[in-house]
């Protein structure tokens, strides 16, 4: 299967196997791209597309019980759990330096790995639209935000799901095209790895991690997200040792696939300054 210019790839791990897509010259320094809670590496189709142009390789993986990925093995699983996974991941391509992406629950996962040893590989730290984490969350904010994910999960499955939630995912302004690729690429989930991963969301702190991220870090975020809002994504942003913070305006939370040109635009503006 493949996405665009992408080529899909596997490589081994404990669990099983890890799926990614690939795009770009094998010799260019590598971008690796991690999707968000409904999602996949399907959805970063125009990355793929637009990102080698400017001599980058791009890589994305289907997360761990997500596509072609075998689920971890714990049901209640944490974030390092998953930079674990990244780490393996890096270590089978040959990845010796890098950049690092993450979106929405993906940011979680790269703050991970940025906070610990495997950071060191980082050359620069790329957060979109990122949670928190819900590790300090009150009860009633729990059941809100981690089990009613996985009752509707449960209750609806991913086809039904995606039909309900796609729309939020984006500005009021979305085309019908992007509300339509969010939809397929969320219809696409595993609900036992979706489980997995909204389960890791509660016990994960970005803020808690992100003293000892000291990479070169940008933070960005569409202005009409409602999901990760602005403010959060800013405090975010100031929390972090070296992180700028630069918003999207008028996009949603899937601001990659909302305006593809302007989100990757802002990505070249901080790998390749002398570009802008």
């Amino acid at each position: 299967m493949s996405s665009g210019a992408a080529v899909r790839r596997h490589v081994p791990w404990k669990s099983g196997t890890l799926s990614l897509l690939e795009s770009g010259a094998p010799q260019d320094p590598v971008i690796l791209l991690l999707h968000g809670v409904g999602s996949g590496a399907e959805s970063w189709r125009d990355q793929f597309e637009e990102l080698p142009r400017f001599g980058l390789r791009v890589i994305a993986w289907d997360q761990p019980g997500y596509g072609e990925s075998s689920p971890l093995a714990m049901p209640a699983p944490l974030p390092d759990d998953y930079a674990d996974a990244v780490m393996v991941l890096a270590d089978a391509l040959k990845l010796s330096r890098f950049v690092l992406l993450g979106h929405s629950l993906g940011a979680l996962i790269a703050g991970a790995v940025a906070a610990r040893r495997g950071g060191a590989r980082l050359s620069k730290l790329i957060l979109a639209s990122p949670t928190t984490g819900f590790a300090n969350a009150a009860p009633e904010v729990l059941r809100a935000k981690i089990q009613q994910r996985i009752d509707d999960m449960t209750a609806l499955g991913p086809a039904r799901l995606a039909q309900q939630r796609a729309k939020a995912l984006l500005s009021p302004h979305a085309s019908a095209e992007s509300v339509e690729r969010v939809r397929n690429v969320m219809a696409a989930l595993k609900p036992e790895g979706y489980i997995q991963a909204v389960r890791m969301l509660a016990r994960g702190d970005l803020l808690a991690m992100a003293p000892r991220i000291t990479q070169p870090s940008l933070v960005l975020s569409g202005t009409a997200d409602l999901t990760t809002p602005e403010a959060s994504c800013r405090r975010i942003a100031a929390a972090l040792p070296q992180a700028r913070y630069v918003p999207l305006p008028g996009l949603g939370h899937a601001c990659y696939i909302e305006d593809a040109h302007a989100f990757d635009s802002t990505l070249i503006n901080f790998l390749h300054p002398e570009n802008s």
